[in-house]
């Protein structure tokens, strides 16, 4: 469904484009370029308001503060990434990694991946092969509907869950980015799932909710405002014991979830990495490895 409506959504802009060269061009073609690539422009400077809004709130919340030029390096590889990742990626290659489960249980630990808000199991494509070179069962869901509760997302985590323990013989790993980890959490809470999960690793997951949860109208955005009822509610039915399988990644560069300690799960280990921004900490080599090698881990 989401790949449908990002491929339209593209088409409508090839076309939009295309209609303001021909009918531009032979006037004025400065002109023609500045109006065919505005979409874009929007984009970049949105993008940048995201940024300003982050190292404003950020001064007053207890995270390292980032140089210009971290930002700077921030801000230009994630447009590369999300031009990557909702350009690309998502609409026309999700589903060219299949899912992988071995017909018998290899020793190696699986894995659920489980994506973030307006995404869908495209953001992983870079994981499945890296995964299955290592052994580890794999199921990357797609969470529907796109824009539902989170809630609703317990059932298809549930039924990946299921599938990569029978194919393994041991509870999984929860891989999460961003509204994912939220998604696990309410998994958890539902089927009181702990003892069927080995770790949570989360990246940038708004466990606190996010600042930018304000402007959304969503189901889901929001619950993923600043303290929501729902989070309040998710956090007031978890143990110590729950939150000890987690490992949160999160960052002062985050351009959508912040302020950027709203990443942290109290009770839970943390890892902080100080100049990537939202899509990026899915897609960043550091952190990809690093939770390879968790996911290794007995």
């Amino acid at each position: 469904m989401l790949a449908r409506s990002q491929k339209v959504f593209l088409f409508s802009l090839l076309l939009y484009a295309v209609g303001c060269l021909v009918w531009l061009w032979p006037h004025r073609p400065w002109l023609a370029c500045v109006v065919a690539l505005l979409p874009l422009l929007v984009f970049v400077a949105v993008m940048g308001l995201e940024f300003v809004a982050m190292l404003r709130l950020n001064r007053r919340d207890a995270v390292p503060v980032v140089s210009v030029s971290q930002l700077l390096r921030a801000w230009w590889c994630e447009l590369g990434a999300a031009l990557l990742v909702f350009c690309w990626r998502q609409p026309f290659l999700a589903h060219t990694e299949p899912d992988w489960l071995p017909a018998q249980p290899n020793g190696a630990r699986g894995v659920v991946l489980v994506h973030g808000f307006m995404c869908n199991r495209g953001v992983w494509l870079h994981w499945l092969p890296r995964l299955r070179a290592a052994g580890h069962a794999h199921v990357a869901v797609n969470l529907e509907p796109v824009i539902g509760s989170i809630d609703a997302y317990v059932d298809a985590i549930e039924q990946a869950v299921q599938r990569v323990a029978a194919a393994t013989g041991q509870p999984p790993v929860l891989l999460c980015h961003s509204m994912g980890g939220l998604a696990a959490r309410a998994w958890l809470r539902a089927v009181e799932g702990d003892a069927r999960v080995h770790r949570v690793l989360t990246l940038g997951t708004p466990h606190a909710g996010t600042w930018l949860g304000r402007f959304s109208h969503a189901e889901n955005g929001r619950q993923m405002r600043l303290d929501s009822p729902w989070l309040q509610a998710l956090a007031g039915q978890e143990s110590p014991e729950r939150r000890s399988l987690f490992v949160c990644w999160y960052s002062p560069c985050d351009n959508i979830v912040f302020p950027a300690s709203t990443a942290a799960l109290p009770g839970a280990q943390h890892r902080l990495i100080s100049d990537v921004a939202h899509l990026q900490m899915a897609l960043h080599p550091l952190v990809v490895q690093a939770c390879l090698d968790e996911i290794a881990k007995p």
